[in-house]
């Protein structure tokens, strides 16, 4: 087998295994996985305030990782449409005891949804396997923070901040054509700084700076980031494009979700970022067993440490 660092697999190919390395974790991407989101904000969209008691986070993420989660994404900064930003110290504040205690008493593959230096830097000695930023390493002092680390790193593409990206979204060219022109950019500046392709992961950014239709019409046609030969993370779980095609409220958007979540498999997705772990790995797993037209997938496989 080749050494982790010349893979240069086709992700589709369930028969060519593809390990990412986490730290002290490996994350096998031959197939997709199923993030569980944790979220210790009091202001996030959809369970804003709901974890934000350390046993409470515990419990939930304990939860997840019972429904199939390979990995748990910890956020304290809600980056929601019209969200303030916060202090570096007050994100660190509510995530470093979570992922302490995550990796301690879980032993969990846990990723810090963080765009703050300090708290890559933070989240890394404290045991977290993955950085996923959603301003793609571009706040200053994140490039060499997240190059040091040794993690792998997901980019995301966004259009303006939280606080007004959601104002007037447009884009020159087709939707698929500029974040993939974006993340081609981000992911030769990574290169440029010592961050090697092998550890990169990529994310379209679904709900950041794009309409309904920029959406909609993104997942038409997200096999077209695969020309970029990255792992695709993919976040649709709760979002507002579920609730404006359905016209249902946030908490009921988990049908439009499955179905968004089969489609994002379908066209290449490796990691399904969700807040329903157990119906979404569901969903996922059925998917794959098309894709590949044999039941014997990989159901709920276990992170080899």
């Amino acid at each position: 087998m080749k050494p982790i660092d010349e893979f240069s697999p086709s992700l589709r190919d369930a028969d060519s295994a593809f390990h990412l390395r986490c730290g002290r974790h490996s994350l096998d991407l031959s197939f997709p996985r199923v993030m569980g989101i944790l979220n210790v904000t009091p202001d996030s969209f959809s369970d804003g305030g709901q974890h934000i008691g350390l046993d409470s986070a515990l419990r939930h993420a304990e939860r997840m990782l019972a429904e199939g989660a390979a990995m748990i994404d910890v956020g304290g900064e809600s980056t929601r449409p019209g969200a303030s930003p916060v202090s570096a110290q007050e994100e660190l504040d509510r995530v470093a005891p979570v992922i302490e205690a995550l990796v301690r008493e879980l032993d969990a593959l846990v990723s810090v949804d963080t765009s703050s230096p300090e708290v890559m830097r933070e989240a890394c000695a404290l045991g977290a396997g993955m950085i996923n930023d959603v301003r793609a390493l571009e706040r200053e002092g994140a490039l060499g923070a997240a190059a040091n680390s040794g993690l792998p790193v997901c980019l995301m593409h966004r259009q303006g901040e939280p606080q007004d990206m959601q104002q007037s979204p447009s884009y020159d060219q087709p939707v698929e054509n500029a974040v993939a022109a974006y993340l081609a950019e981000r992911v030769a500046a990574c290169e440029a700084a010592g961050l090697r392709r092998h550890r990169l992961l990529i994310d379209p950014g679904f709900g950041f700076g794009k309409t309904i239709e920029h959406n909609l019409r993104l997942l038409k046609y997200m096999d077209a980031l695969q020309a970029l030969e990255l792992p695709l993370l993919v976040g649709m779980s709760r979002k507002s494009m579920i609730g404006k095609v359905l016209g249902r409220p946030v908490e009921e958007r988990l049908s439009g979700g499955l179905a968004l979540a089969a489609m994002a498999v379908e066209r290449g997705a490796n990691i399904l970022r969700v807040h329903d772990v157990g119906p979404t790995v569901d969903a996922v797993n059925m998917a794959w067993a098309v894709l590949q037209e044999g039941c014997e997938t990989p159901m709920n496989k276990e992170i080899t440490s």
